[in-house]
């Protein structure tokens, strides 16, 4: 009997696994700590009573719709997914032919290269500029048909400027992939222009700021047009009916929760940074919900946290910024047993 394989683009693919175990504080993931869209929750305890042995609306037609009045889009210019990841990778599945190029900032979120993989795609990482903005001259130069951008960024934390955006926008050849998972921390989205240009497609998520990341829901905007050839990708009921209430809950009802929350979120974060930086720590600069750190050694730092209680992220040698502590910004209890944790890890 022949052995089984997977196909060429799967061999150098790792299973994404979630690390560390048990703690009191949990600083990893960079999901909202400091509570869950009130109108979500009300709307998760009150769906008991509702009836499960149906499918969801097809094409999230709720979420769409308030999703639109918020934005100042229309409902055919969104689509929501599992996540943004989702949106992301069926964009990829989609809209570009196989072995083609994805090129993107580096280091990004780390599902960006394996869903370019995964669909046959080569992922090309062109490295960020030593300031922490995009290289746009180098991303543009490598002709690639798709350019992802993350801003603000993960790991480093920082927003691209709107000039980089601007210019990259304007010059890119094709397709450009622009991730605002952290955009409510961060300021004003492109999500309109994303609309108007038609080669855009901007993802975002329910995760982060709204504090919805158990219930897997993210969405795309883009053009009409590139919005129904990547609903084609994705496919119907991805969203589950329970997610879909919530979230549509959520925009309806709690936009001025929203706002409060990602006020608490900034000072705290600010704060947090002069702290660290009387530590003598140098943090990256952040328009996000988190903080990265230069350290020597990001494994044993994040093994020495996890012994006092608390998990953060490690990146080890990423590029332009080496190994960092990316450290999502929590509640004050949270950050102080951070800072006392890192007294022993070197600078």
């Amino acid at each position: 009997m022949t052995e089984f394989e997977p196909r060429a683009g799967y061999r150098g693919l790792a299973v994404y696994r979630h690390e560390g175990g048990a703690v009191e504080f949990d600083l990893a993931d960079n999901t909202n700590l400091f509570g869950s869209s009130p109108a979500a929750r009300a709307a998760v305890a009150g769906w008991a009573a509702g009836d499960p042995s149906r499918y969801p609306t097809p094409g999230t037609d709720d979420l769409r719709e308030s999703l639109g009045e918020w934005l100042g889009v229309a409902p055919a210019n969104l689509l929501g997914g599992c996540g943004s990841n989702d949106i992301l990778d069926s964009a990829l599945r989609a809209l570009v032919e196989p072995g083609s190029q994805v090129a993107y900032a580096a280091p990004t979120f780390v599902m960006t290269a394996h869903f370019a993989a995964a669909n046959s795609l080569v992922p090309v990482p062109v490295p960020i500029r030593a300031d922490g903005q995009p290289d746009v001259d180098a991303l543009v130069a490598t002709g690639a048909p798709v350019i992802y951008l993350a801003s603000p960024n993960n790991p480093g934390g920082g927003a691209a400027s709107n000039t980089a955006v601007d210019a990259l926008l304007d010059r890119a050849p094709y397709l450009v992939i622009l991730d605002e998972a952290y955009i409510e921390f961060a300021g004003a989205s492109r999500a309109c222009e994303a609309v108007a240009r038609g080669n855009v497609l901007v993802t975002r998520t329910f995760s982060k700021a709204w504090g919805l990341a158990g219930l897997r829901l993210g969405y795309g905007v883009g053009a009409a047009r590139l919005i129904e050839e990547i609903e084609k990708a994705r496919g119907p009921f991805k969203v589950n009916a329970l997610a879909e209430e919530a979230a549509t809950a959520a925009v309806r009802h709690d936009q001025r929760w929203l706002a409060s929350i990602v006020a608490q979120v900034t000072t705290a974060r600010d704060e947090f940074v002069g702290q660290l930086r009387q530590l003598g720590f140098e943090p990256l600069r952040s328009d996000a919900n988190f903080v990265s750190i230069p350290v020597p050694d990001a494994r044993r730092a994040a093994v020495l946290l996890a012994e006092r209680g608390v998990a953060v992220r490690a990146f080890i040698a990423a590029p332009v910024f080496g190994d960092l502590l990316r450290i999502t910004i929590g509640p004050a209890a949270a950050r102080q047993r951070v800072l006392e944790a890192l007294a022993g890890v070197p600078r």
